[in-house]
């Protein structure tokens, strides 16, 4: 029973960080369109350390794009490439580089498409890949790995739960 509320905690708390991060960079216009940095991403990599953090992050991200005022095939398939995503970096959780990569590829692949046909954007795939491939590699592979090195002193006493529990 405790560790059931000590998962729904972790991942309430994940998603709580991912929308207030996703608020914070949308008033500077950087948390959605062709060229976009969500510092949220970052927390893709949490599966890392916790399993929690894989509802945490995919209802975080639905969060995120209903409150910014995304469109409909955004909400679904945004959420979409975070869902495939972070399943992948759990499954990837063994391997601290690794783990970064999939919201980059999962982003890289679904995304274009979304911006292109969901809100029109001038502008090819390819060139919608590269720059949500860029704007996931700033997110997750550089700021990832600086948040999981940052937790990994700490990660016995955020992610596992005490002995007393």
């Amino acid at each position: 029973m405790k560790k059931n509320v000590l998962f729904m905690t972790q991942a309430a708390i994940i998603a709580a960080i991912y929308v207030v991060l996703t608020m914070m960079v949308a008033t500077v216009n950087l948390a959605s369109g062709a060229i976009q940095f969500r510092i949220s991403e970052a927390l893709c990599v949490l599966p890392f350390f916790t399993p929690a953090a894989v509802p945490g992050v995919i209802i975080g991200c639905f969060l995120s794009n209903v409150l910014t005022g995304c469109a409909l095939p955004d909400i679904i398939f945004g959420t979409l490439a975070t869902a495939i995503a972070a399943v992948a970096s759990y499954k990837l959780k063994d391997h601290r580089f690794l783990v970064t990569l999939p919201p980059v590829v999962s982003n890289a692949l679904i995304i274009p498409f979304v911006l292109k046909f969901a809100y029109g954007l001038e502008g090819t795939i390819p060139f919608f890949m590269v720059t949500v491939a860029a704007g996931e590699i700033l997110a997750c592979v550089i700021c990832g790995s600086v948040l999981i090195t940052a937790l990994m002193p700490v990660r016995k006493y955020i992610f596992t739960p005490s002995v007393t529990q």
